[in-house]
């Protein structure tokens, strides 16, 4: 198994700095193949989205959020 890393790594270093990008682009993408998370996420947008457009929450600039927070924590 080495080995074959080992090759793979060095014909990966040839390529342009591009497309060693895309190639890594391309194998992160490949170990995010969990769709259960991938539906729960784009589920939990659109409520939230939603929640926005129906006026069930109300949206704050993120300076007030952030001093918000940095008051909390003093």
């Amino acid at each position: 198994m080495g080995n074959k890393l080992e090759l793979l790594e060095a014909e990966a270093l040839q390529l342009t700095a591009s497309e060693r990008a895309a190639f890594a682009q391309l194998l992160l993408a490949s170990l995010d193949e969990d769709t259960e998370i991938e539906e729960a996420w784009a589920a939990e947008s659109e409520r939230r989205i939603s929640d926005i457009e129906s006026g069930a929450v109300q949206v704050i600039p993120i300076a007030d959020a952030l001093a918000q927070v940095r008051a909390s924590l003093k």
